[in-house]
């Protein structure tokens, strides 16, 4: 049986795995599913089409699955997926995703997601992610795997930030911040690659001085977008790790919706 505290409120049409524990006064609706080992801290409230994967940790007071703060939504049936090992701290907010998109807002798995953060309808947020205290994603971001966001930083809606890429404290974030950079200030500026979070994830020095060169070309050169988009694709010379992260920063150029910062 799972572990419900008697205070807890979980509608009989709610699914959660036998393992799952629920704390004091938290309230689950019926459409949400909870996945095996997740812990539901006090006072959370989980509703909507809300899926959770299993052995997250959500603190209390955390909002999960309430619809999305934009004003044309009209009770169309979004959900909101979230995959697994996730840390949700305390007052946290994750909406629901809205039909002007695929109608799901999706959070990856084995993310460490602070206190207070926002996550709005619609956003994508990939795996490994750090998302410090106070930060905010407005709708329909993007967020790639490893990148780290500083406390108190706002994404404007449809940024899409690049995986291993780390946003500074209070970072005002309006364009598309490509792959391994980072960035802070405001107006927001590329300072340089993130070298730290590379190293922590065992990216070899070949395979860094590549992305240093990328930087380069787009940062340093003074070429167009279009000149160092053309020369960071000749970089490509058959070595499967640096060529994949060519690849990376190629396919993020390509898709920027918003241009990146430069």
């Amino acid at each position: 049986m799972a572990s419900i505290h008697p205070t807890a409120i979980i509608d009989p049409a709610a699914q959660l795995d036998s393992t799952v524990t629920v704390g004091p006064y938290a309230v689950i609706g019926a459409h949400v599913r909870i996945g095996p080992g997740t812990t539901v801290g006090p006072h959370t409230v989980i509703e909507g089409r809300t899926t959770i994967g299993s052995d997250n940790r959500i603190f209390q007071f955390a909002s999960i699955g309430a619809i999305s703060q934009d004003m044309s939504y009209g009770g169309e049936p979004t959900e909101l997926v979230i995959g697994d090992r996730n840390t949700i701290r305390e007052f946290c907010t994750l909406n629901l995703g809205t039909m002007k998109e695929e109608g799901v807002t999706r959070i990856g798995s084995d993310n460490w997601i602070m206190a207070y953060v926002h996550v709005a309808h619609d956003c994508r947020v990939g795996d490994h992610i750090v998302m410090a205290n106070n930060a905010t994603l407005a709708g329909h971001v993007h967020v790639g795997d490893w990148a780290v966001i500083g406390g108190l930083s706002g994404v404007h809606q449809f940024v899409h930030i690049g995986a291993h890429a780390m946003i500074g404290f209070q970072g005002h974030v309006a364009q598309d911040v490509p792959p391994y950079m980072t960035v802070d200030g405001n107006p927001l500026t590329v300072r340089a690659v993130n070298l730290t979070g590379l190293k922590r994830r065992g990216f070899s020095p070949e395979r860094m001085a590549a992305i240093r060169q990328m930087h380069k070309l787009l940062y340093r050169d003074s070429l167009t977008l279009e000149q160092a988009t053309e020369a960071i694709g000749a970089m490509k010379g058959g070595q499967l790790d640096i060529d994949a992260d060519v690849d990376v920063m190629l396919g993020f150029l390509a898709g920027s919706r918003r241009g990146i910062v430069r």
